[in-house]
């Protein structure tokens, strides 16, 4: 039982320390919309969607309000539509995104999340044409949002695909170079995806999931990091239980969401992502939570130390909150997303190579980071390689997106606006890896893979 200290707390969570649910997403598997005829497939994308997820936006709003709890985004997530399309005789995979497109905005949600291929170990024929229409897709649409998967633990790094993503990325800055490269902050390369994650832009309904499913995502760094500021000078064992604590309550709140919103829209409920996730808002920072431990600023050394402990806490809080905690669930480091983050990017002092760092030990990996326009293909490929083979060797999912900035240089930033922030241009190195990147081929898998 709740007593009136638990309430008048988790109202003060909500209202001065940006708790949210940062979105409810229904997954909806696309598998029975494969036909020959592409138009006839388009058709029935549009029918499913509407017809599943009509009532989204709704039931969140309704939740929202009756529950006093702040629901940021309503989205969508699809199975990997390289997988529906393959089924059909066209080599126009971009009106499938525009059909994804039609639909998400047809329910009112913010996102749609599936235009997704899996390659981890090979590419097929409607897995290229997919990639290869990204630049376009993302382009020409509002609210799809696009992923890849070149790698995992079992299978290794698909260094075809990796070489491929590096100009696409390059492709959909060029396509919305008026828009600072708005394209590429709706891509994201994994390495080890999950096929449950409720955030944008890499969300995917997995092929191993139900018909349709609820998933909820739960953030709250600013709570986390009110938390904190109670046991200052304490030690880190003390650090550590106390985001545990939050982490708990936290996750609870999520699982309330998650199950009034099955309920009502007659979903199976799938996980709550306990994962905070930064915003631009002053004292919404992951940064923050970590400087607040003793740091003078993020990214100085002790930072990757900070970053595991505050990840393996929220993790211990959220299991003991609920049974059906997945996802990517963890802290995220989204440069452009996170004030704190920004702050120390354009001091200097959060540079890519530590960012690659905390990347071992976080929950997903180099987000949102703006590098300069003249930033070669390879380079880019390179990145990504990068972080693929942090995830690949670490069994954990990794992921990159990265933000190619059309025009600018060191010393600008680029600004998407919303959720998605500013960021700071980041400098990359420039020797080259365009000879490693252009062998291609695959990683093979690492000894940890043969676990069977």
């Amino acid at each position: 039982m709740l007593d009136k200290k638990d309430i008048l707390s988790t109202i003060e969570m909500i209202d001065q320390q940006h708790l949210d649910i940062r979105t409810i997403t229904m997954g909806i598997s696309l598998l029975s919309c494969a036909d020959a005829d592409p138009k006839k497939a388009c058709d029935k994308i549009y029918d499913k969607i509407t017809k599943y997820a009509e009532k989204l936006v709704k039931t969140g709003e309704d939740i929202e309000s009756e529950f006093g709890i702040p629901i940021v985004n309503k989205r969508i997530s699809v199975t990997p539509m390289a997988l529906v399309a393959a089924a059909s005789e066209t080599d126009d995979y971009v009106q499938f995104a525009k059909a994804m497109d039609k639909a998400a905005k047809a329910c009112g949600v913010n996102f749609i999340g599936g235009y997704s291929a899996l390659v981890q170990k090979g590419m097929t024929k409607a897995d290229e044409k997919l990639i290869r229409s990204i630049p376009e897709a993302l382009a020409t649409t509002d609210v799809v949002c696009s992923s890849v998967n070149i790698g995992s633990t079992r299978a290794g790094i698909n260094m075809d695909a990796v070489k491929l993503m590096g100009s696409v990325v390059k492709q959909c800055a060029d396509l919305t170079a008026d828009e600072d490269g708005l394209g590429c902050s709706k891509l994201v390369i994994f390495c080890n995806a999950v096929e449950d994650n409720p955030f944008m832009a890499g969300a995917f309904h997995g092929v191993g999931e139900a018909e349709r499913v609820i998933n909820v995502g739960v953030s709250g760094p600013g709570v986390v990091y009110h938390a904190l500021q109670s046991v200052k000078g304490q030690p880190l064992d003390v650090v550590a239980e106390t985001i545990k604590k939050t982490a708990f309550r936290i996750t609870r709140m999520g699982q309330l969401v998650a199950k009034e919103a099955s309920q009502r829209l007659d979903t199976p409920f799938g996980i709550v992502d306990l994962s905070l996730a930064p915003t631009p808002a002053i004292g919404d920072s992951v940064a923050r939570i970590l400087e607040e431990m003793g740091l003078e600023t993020c990214g100085t050394h002790g930072t990757t130390a900070a970053l595991a402990m505050l990840n393996d806490a929220v993790k211990k809080g959220g299991v003991m909150a609920s049974s059906s905690v997945g996802g990517l669930s963890g802290a995220f480091i989204p440069v452009s997303e996170d004030e704190g983050m920004i702050a120390a990017a354009s001091k200097g002092t959060l540079c890519i190579d530590k960012l690659e760092a905390m990347t071992c030990v976080c929950s997903v990996g180099l987000d949102m980071i703006a590098v300069p326009g003249d930033t070669p293909a390879s380079t880019i490929s390179a990145i990504i390689a990068d972080e693929a083979a942090i995830g690949m060797v670490n069994n954990k999912t990794t992921a990159a997106r990265i933000l190619l900035a059309p025009g600018k240089k060191l010393g600008d930033t680029i600004e998407i606006g919303g959720l998605f922030g500013s960021a700071p241009i980041m400098p990359v190195h420039t020797e080259s890896s365009e000879d490693f990147i252009n062998r291609g081929g695959r990683i093979p898998a690492p000894l940890q893979s043969l676990k069977n």
